[in-house]
């Protein structure tokens, strides 16, 4: 579970992270707010990867990108919010 394949698709205003494992795909959904800000507004994973920290790696990705690109993250989702306060280490990017 530590080397998920995580896939990111991208328009101008806004993307997703999403991984399928076996057979079931969690995503994480984020909107732009400008070049520099993404708020991350949705994060799903199925009961059958509950449990397994899917929705922790999609976020800490997003987390891992915000830091190579100088972006700031607003997590708007109630399960990104609950991470960033788990993760002290995050507030770099936080917004």
């Amino acid at each position: 579970m530590s080397d998920l394949d995580i896939q990111q698709t991208e328009t101008e205003s806004g993307g997703r992270y999403f991984v399928t494992v076996s057979g079931h795909e969690a995503e994480m959904t984020y909107s732009r707010a400008g070049e520099k800000i993404i708020i991350i507004d949705h994060t799903g994973v199925p009961s059958e990867l509950g449990g397994q920290g899917v929705g922790t790696k999609l976020v800490l990705r997003a987390v891992e990108d915000a830091r190579r690109h100088g972006r700031k993250i607003v997590p708007l989702c109630p399960f990104a919010k609950a991470q960033f306060e788990k993760h002290g280490d995050w507030k770099d990017v936080l917004k």
